[in-house]
């Protein structure tokens, strides 16, 4: 009986409660703080494109060479009336020092207790080195001027991904 409310059946229980948005779906509603620690509402950017990006952890190898390619390609997104956002567990202060360190020019969210992971049904199990725990599935969802989704990008391969997103945006 113990075994049902172990840790891996629990958290596998809570995954498949998670939303599975498609695209064409209203995007969920995000309000965090930023990396700044001031309020942030995805509504506030209703009539832009949001590349709304979900990134494991600020300052390590793969995300921050994720976040330093939609940094280099930031102007171009830009003209293409597209706001760029990344959301992570870190803490706004964590949020912070990673912008500052890369000079990355778009919003950082920080989603502590990965409300919006959930939501946007990107907080799942993981494992490493034979260890289960939960944490963010590196994805990308394109939010249209309207706030519905255009497009999502689960599972993300780094190499590639911002000229990727862009070229979805069209």
């Amino acid at each position: 009986m113990s075994n049902l409310l172990s840790p891996p059946s629990l958290s596998r229980h809570l995954f498949s409660r998670m939303p599975q948005l498609k695209e064409g779906d209203s995007a969920p509603p995000i309000s965090l703080p930023d990396d700044s620690g001031q309020p942030f509402q995805l509504a506030a950017l209703n009539g832009k494109n949001v590349v709304l990006y979900f990134y494991p952890k600020a300052d390590t190898p793969g995300c921050t060479k994720e976040a330093c390619e939609f940094r280099d390609t930031s102007k171009k997104f830009s003209a293409a009336n597209t706001v760029i956002v990344g959301v992570s567990p870190d803490a706004s202060k964590a949020q912070a020092k990673f912008k500052d360190k890369f000079d990355l020019p778009f919003t950082l969210l920080a989603d502590a207790d990965h409300k919006t992971a959930e939501d946007y049904g990107v907080w799942v199990e993981k494992s490493m080195y034979g260890k289960k725990y939960m944490g963010v599935e590196r994805a990308t969802f394109v939010i249209d001027p309207k706030g519905k989704i255009k497009k999502i990008f689960p599972k993300v391969k780094v190499d590639g991904h911002a000229e990727e997103v862009l070229a979805a945006i069209g």
